[in-house]
């Protein structure tokens, strides 16, 4: 009989198609990234991803509230630090009473139970834009790490869940963990991540935190020679291999999840990482592919939702455990209308 497998047996009508689905996402998978900004009733769209806002903290922590009733149970925040308080050390990164150690109080004051895994990194901090401390023309990475352990830390006893390290340095992941454990949090994981490439995909984000690699505008003492990108530091988008390393080795330092980042143009990295490692693959659904979509979907050449929900269906296909991703909300909203 010809032919004696017909594979659309199983596609007959939705019933069947769910009923033999591989793969479902629900708001529990998303992490929604916010942007923090000072102030009071501040609620400023960023030009370069519609529908995303800086917020200021009050504002932020009513969005928080209402992202936890559409059941998602994550946030990953970012601040836009004031230009007068950056500098090379990044020292206002562990400042006590800084906007994201505030910030992390409020949001875990109003919704204990929301998941808070802020940014560990020092661009927004840094008057030069880079994820670390320049020194001779590079960014050093051991003293860039120091400084990282004290940021991590501070969000730590500001009550953060997990920390997040954004930064790509040699053995920040070992260090923070040596560091948060010996300050008596050995309970705030460590989401890392571990395969961040250098990617074009980034610009919307850059936008949002003024955090683009950039020539000292200030008056300095002594001219300093800065790396015109992240290069050094971010992975070639070439390498494969590099990206297993990369995660295999952040594990074996203690983190108890790790990142592929960007999600959609990387999704064979996000499956070989998830078949290397025994711990969560979280993938960063970041900002030019949320832009990309929002620009097509604007000019009528794209169905905003199909788009949007097939995208975030395989990067989990692909082996994500958690997806950060700016469409979050609407992804939930959409998802809770169809129960």
């Amino acid at each position: 009989m010809f032919p004696l497998h017909r594979g659309r047996r199983l596609r007959k009508n939705q019933s069947i198609r769910s009923l033999v689905s591989e793969t479902t996402l629900s708001p529990s998978d998303f992490m929604f990234p916010m942007f923090i900004a000072e102030g009071e009733n501040v609620n400023v769209e960023i030009p370069s991803m519609p529908g995303i806002f800086r917020r200021s903290i009050d504002l932020t922590v009513e969005e928080v509230k209402e992202l936890f009733t559409l059941g998602i149970r994550a946030v990953n925040i970012y601040v836009k630090v004031d230009e007068s308080l950056k500098d090379n050390t990044g020292k206002e990164a562990w400042n006590p009473n800084g906007l994201m150690q505030q910030a992390i109080k409020a949001i875990k004051n109003a919704c204990p139970e929301m998941i808070v895994m802020p940014d560990v990194a020092l661009d927004p901090y840094s008057i030069y834009g880079h994820d670390g401390i320049i020194k001779n023309g590079d960014i050093e990475n051991d003293s860039t790490v120091e400084a990282l352990v004290k940021m991590a830390v501070s969000h730590a006893e500001a009550g953060a869940d997990f920390v997040a390290p954004s930064d790509m340095m040699d053995g920040r992941v070992l260090r923070l963990r040596q560091g948060l454990d010996a300050a008596g949090f050995t309970n705030v994981g460590i989401m890392s991540y571990s395969a961040k490439y250098a990617s074009a995909f980034y610009g919307p984000f850059r936008d949002a935190l003024d955090s683009a690699p950039k020539e000292n505008e200030r008056v300095v003492a002594e001219p300093v020679e800065v790396p015109k990108d992240k290069k050094t530091y971010q992975m070639d988008y070439a390498n494969r291999i590099e990206a297993i390393k990369e995660a295999v080795w952040d594990a074996e330092e203690g983190a108890d999840m790790v990142m592929v980042k960007p999600g959609i143009a990387y999704l064979d990295i996000v499956r070989e990482v998830k078949n290397a490692v025994n711990i969560p693959v979280t993938v960063f659904h970041v900002s030019g592919e949320y832009a990309m979509i929002k620009a097509a979907a604007e000019k009528g050449w794209l169905d905003h939702d199909k788009i949007m929900m097939e995208q975030l269906m395989c990067i989990k296909r692909a082996g994500a455990s958690l997806i950060s991703t700016y469409f979050a909300k609407e992804a939930a909203i959409l998802l809770n209308s169809s129960k």
